[in-house]
């Protein structure tokens, strides 16, 4: 409807909700859309979307694999000498474009080095979320977050083993704001920790930076849009997911059901308006997933 009609007859249409179609405008409207990659470890299992307790471990587990990410500590006190205190474990959408980020550039060079700097700065200003003021503040605490953090996902069945203990980067990303209050990174280049690189090598995920663009101020909708993009195009006959399962995956921060089930149908239109050969139906019983093309065609990701 809006390819034929446009934004504002789909709107007058009451063809979807309004930030359903505001944000599939905005997917629309991406002239140069790239590539990025997630690791596919993100697509089973993915950071809590709200602020944790300091210290607090975070676990989520889906039928395939479960995640354990360890807080780290740091030093207290303004000359940083004081006793160490457990920080949050990583949290929210701008995590989420962190990590993004820095899969996408190591996996595009072949190397666990990724610069920082400009290059960091202008892929963060191309999705929209500029460097000062309260985003620029959100984007420094999640670099230390991740940076100080320890995670392993642990494979679920047939014998595999877990990617044990390992830190996202081993260089640390932190920030310092300067006079400028704009970010000034303390590191040219980050660097992938090699086990998580290794993995990211093995199992990645192509994914389009219009539809994280789009996204980019809704981590559930993020997060869906990298599940579907994993699991529809590896799909030969359609599957089920039960509400039960799809809440222990999507839902933690629902304390029953029902609310979840109320709520995760608008996430999904969310990550679909960005993701339009998308084949999914919710049912009572939870929600049908049928096999798809994948939101990157196989000859764009072979010509990368």
């Amino acid at each position: 409807m809006l390819q034929e009609h446009g934004r504002q007859a789909a709107i007058e249409m009451d063809a979807a909700p309004r930030d359903v179609i505001e944000t599939a405008a905005r997917y629309l409207s991406e002239e140069d859309n790239a590539l990025a990659f997630a690791y596919s470890g993100w697509a089973q299992c993915a950071l809590p979307h709200r602020r944790v307790a300091p210290g607090e471990v975070w676990e989520v587990a889906s039928d395939r694999m479960r995640l354990v990410v360890e807080p780290g500590r740091r030093p207290s006190g303004k000359d940083g000498l004081g006793p160490l205190e457990h920080v949050s474990v990583p949290f929210g959408s701008y995590a989420r474009l962190i990590l993004l980020y820095l899969q996408t550039e190591a996996l595009k060079s072949g190397s666990p080095e990724v610069e920082l700097g400009r290059s960091w700065r202008d892929w963060m200003a191309r999705i929209g979320v500029p460097w000062g003021g309260k985003s620029g503040r959100g984007v420094r605490e999640q670099a230390e977050l991740l940076s100080r953090c320890r995670l392993t996902f642990h494979l679920v069945g047939q014998g595999r083993a877990g990617l044990v203990n390992s830190a996202i980067v081993d260089r640390a990303l932190f920030m310092d704001e300067g006079e400028d209050r704009q970010g000034r990174l303390n590191l040219e280049t980050a660097r992938l920790s090699q086990t998580f690189f290794e993995q990211l090598r093995k199992h990645p995920i192509p994914l389009e930076e219009g539809a994280i663009k789009a996204l980019s101020n809704n981590s559930a909708a993020l997060d869906c849009y990298v599940w579907l993009a994993y699991r529809l195009h590896s799909l030969e006959k359609a599957r089920l997911v039960t509400w039960a399962a799809l809440k222990a995956q999507h839902g933690q921060g629902f304390k029953q059901l029902y609310h979840f089930k109320s709520k995760f149908p608008g996430i999904l239109e969310m990550a679909t308006a960005v993701y339009p050969t998308a084949d999914i139906e919710v049912k009572d019983e939870g929600v049908l997933l049928k096999p798809s093309k994948p939101p990157v065609p196989p000859r764009l990701v072979a010509s990368r």
